[in-house]
Formats: C-alpha cells, structure tokens, sequence
C-alpha cells in the first residue's frame, strides 16, 4: 500500500484511492468509475441544500469537475468522498452565497441580510442627482410590485425597506418571533425579485402575477 495513505482507511476509500491514483493518471475510465460511485449521494446532499432540482444537477457535475481540476490537491490521508463532499458542499455554499446577493440587491443599499447594518448611501444627503433619481425609480417600482404581494410580505418590506427599521424592532412591533421576520423578509425579498424579472415588470402595464403568495 502506498505510504501516503492513512492505514485506517475503509476497503472501499482504498479503492477509490486506487482510482485517483490512475484519475491523475489521465485514465477516463477511472474517472466515470469514480462519478458512478459518487453522482447520487453528492447530488443528494445538494438538493437538500438548496431544494431545487436543476440547479441541483447543475452544481453536481460543477462538484466533480472542479474535485477532477484540483485532484492533486486530494490528501490521501483522508477518504476521498470526505474530500469529495467538502468541495461539493463549498461549492453550493458558494451558489447560495451569490444567490442570496441577488436576492439582496433589490436595492444596493441593502449590504448585510444577517445584520442591522445598511449603507450610508441609503441617506439622501449622501446620494449625487444621478442616484437620487435611480433610488426614486426603484422605490416607484417596488412599491408598484409591493401590489402583488400577500399582505404580511407587503407590511414586512414596508418596515423594512421604506421605515428602515431593524430585524429587531419589527419583531418588537409586529409581536413576532425574530427567526419568523428573518424568514417572512427573505420570502418577500424573493418573491419581488422574481416579479422584477418578469419583461413587463418595469412598465407597470396591467400585469399581475399568476399566482399570489
């Protein structure tokens, strides 16, 4: 055996050493032997990460294709689905991060979704012409897509958005559990992103959703 790798390994994590070892070789084969053994469970592990099955599939072969790119980095030291499922779970934590920015930058001034902070810029006397006008032009949008919203998302993104007020004093206000105006304020978020991607969504011409929340 290999002095590299860690005696305590399982049967089959020496077998999937093995297929590393000829992997790093340039054998295709051992390449598919090791996405068989792996694809279900990492893809598993993504769609309860993220629950959503394309981008499920999508972050799966990304998984694998990135552990394939650095597989020289691999320890033997330690199991290589252990390492496989580090980079995987890493990679979705990276997905879910930008999505989240996304989801966020409804308006930019908005610059920590986990904290009470916001910009400065969110200050008028901060703001140029140029931006006070664009800032304008977002809240007239916002408030036109606030429509289509259920009533508790509407009053969240009121307080939130327009009052300005803290996680904490909603709660406060609304007689709420804090992890429930967490979770209300990111459904609403994310319900009006998907509204502002609808074509039709920045001309406030007769459209309505096909569905309220």
């Amino acid at each position: 055996m290999d002095e590299n790798v860690n005696k305590d390994l399982s049967k089959r994590a020496i077998e999937d050493y093995e297929l590393v070892k000829q992997a790093k070789n340039g054998e295709q084969k051992a390449f598919t032997e090791l996405m068989q053994r792996y694809r279900k469970p990492i893809r598993h592990m993504m769609y309860r990460m993220i629950k959503n099955r394309e981008d499920a599939d999508d972050l799966t072969q990304e998984a694998f294709t990135k552990a394939f790119n650095k597989i020289e980095t691999y320890n033997p030291k330690f199991a290589f689905s252990t390492w496989l499922f580090r980079v995987a779970s890493n990679n979705c934590i990276d997905f879910i991060r930008k999505k989240k920015l996304i989801l966020l930058s409804i308006d930019d001034t908005i610059i920590d979704d986990d904290s009470d902070a916001f910009s400065e810029s969110l200050k008028s006397a901060n703001l140029d012409p140029e931006e006070q006008v664009i800032k304008q032009q977002r809240n007239r949008l916002i408030r036109n897509l606030m429509k289509h919203l259920g009533e508790r998302y509407r009053l969240m993104i009121e307080l939130r958005y327009f009052e300005e007020m803290t996680y904490n004093e909603i709660a406060q206000e609304l007689d709420l559990p804090l992890g429930t105006v967490k979770a209300q304020l990111y459904r609403a978020k994310e319900l009006l992103y998907t509204l502002m991607q609808t074509p039709t969504a920045k001309d406030h011409v007769d459209w309505k959703p096909k569905k309220k929340d």
